[in-house]
């Protein structure tokens, strides 16, 4: 499975370590995923969302049914 945000599509990002004496090795920045299960009132159902922090206050703000119809519109299979 892909480490990104089923609701905002936040994904791994590349930077660099910079130590003390300024040398730069190569790093990965990785989205606050989390794996939660929310239920959806409309089916009666259980669906299980990788999930950003960004991504749940998302789902707070706009509500569950919005959030999973925009991903369906998207062709994202829940």
């Amino acid at each position: 499975m892909a480490r990104y945000c089923q609701v905002t599509g936040k994904k791994p990002m590349t930077g660099n370590h910079v130590s003390h004496a300024n040398n730069r090795t190569k790093r990965r920045f990785l989205p606050n995923l989390k794996h939660k299960r929310y239920f959806l009132a409309d089916e009666n159902r259980w669906i299980s969302l990788s999930v950003s922090a960004r991504g749940m206050k998302i789902i707070d703000k706009r509500g569950l049914a919005r959030v999973v119809a925009d991903l369906r519109a998207a062709g994202e299979k829940l």
